[in-house]
């Protein structure tokens, strides 16, 4: 198991060179990340400009393992709906929770609002 799920903020505090970026460098070899957050991160540098081929080979440079979003993940993701709702939360930041509960990992965001959270899994800020 990984000691650590990183959320989409911090995948991308690293590779947009963003403060935080030294926390998440430091505990990308124990990280992990959800498909859902790939998808989200990939996303977010495709709307920066970043041609998809790019994109994927910058993720891919870092070698980090993504792990399927799967029913048990998608049904805590749901469950955690209703808890996470004042804070906004979407499904990707509910996916990365979900896969801190299930591997019981250390969430590794750059979101400070998850903080407040009271759900059962461990939340760090890189900033």
């Amino acid at each position: 198991m990984s000691k650590y799920v990183l959320d989409a903020s911090a995948l991308l505090a690293l590779l947009n060179q963003e403060k935080g970026k030294e926390r998440v460098e430091a505990l990308l070899p124990d990280s992990i990340i959800s498909a859902a957050n790939f998808c989200e991160a990939l996303g977010k540098l495709i709307d920066a400009g970043m041609n998809e081929t790019d994109a994927r080979e910058s993720i891919g440079l870092l070698n980090i393992r993504v792990i399927s979003f799967n029913e048990e993940m998608a049904r805590l993701a749901a469950g955690l709906r209703p808890k996470t709702r004042k804070l906004g939360l979407s499904l990707g930041d509910r996916s990365c929770l979900a896969l801190g509960l299930v591997q019981g990992s250390t969430v590794i965001t750059a979101e400070r609002a998850w903080v407040k959270l009271n759900i059962g899994v461990k939340v760090d800020l890189i900033r």
